[in-house]
């Protein structure tokens, strides 16, 4: 079973091959991260359109292109003026349509355990989770790599499955109604996770309740051979039927999989993980809500997969590094560390961060920077008004720096004693830390929704 030209030729009608490709290459849309076994796919999107950055990823090391038939002359005359002749050339009617096309073929020809991880929040955290469990496990699989959850994700890491594998783990991520259902379809998982239900891309979902609808259509394709694990603390999930097997997890005993007795710490979670009727102590390196979490959905998964309870207890208990996610990072200025959680946010995984910051035990100076919660709707000002009364349960916290317009909002709440200042970019954050970081040791929470922009604020303040 080979990704090549006769398996391209058999599902892709009307294709045509100008020069030889690789046999099982690596697909990319981005010209930047090629190798010399990758094809580069040539999407027109809103505001670029890959054609004009075929030569850069041939220069960048790419073996040749997908690209469309009415751009075929003008990319066949670019490579020859760059004496780019090596590169393949796959021409299709439309790029995008053949990627998704070819990655739903070659799902099909797999029949292992492919899990689909979605949720509003802890999706990324739980999915490197379970990949660390699988590499410990000694299981042969493949994770989607970074954020890679839309449909076009998706497909990139499903043409990435080879024969060896034994498992598949797929981020799944929305923010418009109908997503899941096409992203169902093209992944087929076979065990389905919802991490969480949380006010999430509102603008494009709706309520609550319409978000709920959403994720669950992750089981869409299910049989009753399939298995679905949900988050049982939460009754969108927890209280609906299901025509299929469920495994619920969370801190409540009516679940299967459970985190019991949880403390924080010396900045650790200790408690009890229980899987059916085994207990056994662990110990999280996060003093944070969403580390049990997926815990919880790793030791789901690995009782599905009949990994032994010893591992499971080995994989979760050893911490995983997820960029933006906590992750903890030294100050570049000054004495201390910085704690950036700013890939994305909305009102749950803020208050969980805060409470995470707050059971930090530490001798330095605690200051929080929050930018704007993004795609929350009508109701944004409500939301951050609760963010700003939150502070109340987190009287640790006594500096905090908002950053953007609609924290505006969060300042109106927050508590007296608060020593409180509000700056409209991530550079005007910067400078107030330089300005505060070299008087004492500081431990910085970076919070925010991604296009804030605090990802630069923390890549310019940490080593």
């Amino acid at each position: 079973m080979r990704f090549d030209e006769q398996f391209i030729r058999h599902i892709i009608s009307n294709v045509s091959f100008f020069g030889s490709m690789p046999i099982d290459p690596d697909f990319s849309v981005d010209s930047r991260s090629v190798t010399p076994k990758t094809i580069f796919v040539a999407l027109k999107g809103e505001r670029s359109d890959g054609h004009a950055f075929i030569v850069d990823a041939v220069k960048n090391g790419a073996a040749g292109a997908i690209i469309a038939a009415d751009k075929q002359d003008e990319c066949k005359r670019a490579l020859k003026e760059h004496q780019l002749h090596d590169a393949v050339l796959i021409v299709v009617s439309d790029p995008h349509d053949a990627l998704i096309t070819l990655a739903t073929a070659w799902r099909e020809r797999f029949t292992i355990p492919i899990i689909g991880i979605t949720g509003s929040v802890g999706k990324t955290s739980a999915k490197e989770t379970v990949a660390h469990l699988l590499k410990v496990a000694g299981m042969e699989f493949i994770a989607s790599r970074g954020n890679q959850n839309t449909r076009i994700g998706a497909a990139l890491n499903i043409v990435r499955l080879r024969a060896n594998h034994q498992v598949g783990v797929f981020e799944m991520g929305i923010n418009r109604r109908g997503e899941m259902a096409l992203l169902a379809q093209l992944i087929k998982p076979t065990i389905g996770v919802i991490t969480s239900i949380g006010h999430s891309h509102m603008e494009g979902l709706g309520s609550l309740h319409d978000i709920a609808a959403e994720k669950r259509d992750i089981f869409k394709y299910f049989t009753e051979k399939n298995i679905g694990i949900v988050n049982g603390d939460q009754p969108l999930s927890a209280s609906v039927s299901y025509p299929h097997p469920i495994i619920k997890f969370g801190l409540k005993t009516t679940n299967q999989i459970q985190a019991r007795k949880v403390r924080m710490v010396d900045g650790h979670v200790r408690c009890v993980l229980k899987i059916y009727k085994d207990k056994y102590p662990i110990v999280l390196e996060k003093p944070h809500v969403g580390a049990v979490n997926s815990a919880l959905v790793a030791a789901s998964v690995g009782h599905v997969l009949s990994i032994p309870h010893t591992v499971i207890r080995e994989a979760i208990q050893q911490p995983v590094v997820v960029p933006g996610r906590f992750e903890r990072r030294p100050l570049r200025i000054g004495r201390g560390a910085i704690i950036s959680d700013c890939y994305n946010a909305n009102p749950e995984s803020v208050k969980a961060a805060l409470a995470a910051f707050q059971n930090i035990e530490t001798g330095a100076s605690k200051t929080v920077v929050l930018g704007d919660m993004l795609e929350l709707g009508v109701n944004s000002p409500f939301w951050h008004r609760q963010i700003g009364r939150f502070f109340r349960k987190a009287p640790s916290l006594k500096r905090v720096i908002l950053v953007g317009n609609l924290v505006q909002w969060i300042e109106k709440t927050l508590p007296m004693g608060v020593l409180v200042e509000r700056v409209p970019t991530w550079q005007d954050a910067a400078k107030v830390i330089e300005k505060i970081a070299p008087m004492q040791e500081n431990l910085i929470l970076v919070k925010g929704s991604h296009d804030v922009g605090l990802l630069h604020l923390v890549d310019h303040c940490a080593r």
